[in-house]
């Protein structure tokens, strides 16, 4: 038995010669323009599923009652968190005490493990500013998160996000 191939129509030459898309342009055009509430939404989903153990654990309690910014500098993202009743809560970023900032590449080293975190913050890659307490606890939490054990569907996603970005 022979392998059947794709014949060679124009439409496959035409789609194999279109450029790849740039990521981080479609995010710039389209994060803007959805409104926060479903932003908002989304990410608190998002991180109260992934970081379900250590908000159990109480291990965000140095977040109560303050607020940290993230800054994805290349995708011009900024938004803000706080911690409520062991709930992640996602906030407009506007005065939190402290930062992380850096862009979407070094942030997606670290969650693939592919580069120490702390190397990062040594190389000025990711910067955290303000709060001197909060930067320092949140630097310890993400030294201390084991990121290969948070769901398969995320380690894919990051993999996939690497592949996009590179």
């Amino acid at each position: 038995m022979t392998a059947f191939t794709l014949p060679d129509f124009a439409p496959f030459r035409l789609l194999k010669s279109l450029p790849t898309p740039n990521i981080a342009k479609i995010i710039c055009f389209t994060e803007p323009k959805l409104p926060f509430p479903i932003r908002k939404k989304a990410a608190e989903q998002l991180l109260n599923y992934l970081f379900r153990e250590q908000l159990q654990d109480d291990e965000f309690y140095f977040l109560e009652g303050q607020e940290l910014g993230l800054e994805v500098r290349d995708l011009s993202i900024q938004v803000a968190f706080t911690c409520q009743n062991e709930k992640l809560i996602v906030l407009p970023a506007q005065q939190p005490d402290a930062w992380i900032r850096g862009d979407s590449t070094d942030f997606l080293q670290m969650a693939s493990q592919e580069v120490d975190p702390d190397t990062l913050f040594f190389q000025r890659r990711l910067v955290i500013e303000g709060n001197t307490e909060l930067s320092l606890a949140i630097k310890n939490l993400m030294d201390g998160v084991d990121w290969s054990e948070m769901p398969a569907l995320f380690q894919r996603s990051i993999q996939l996000a690497q592949r996009v970005v590179n």
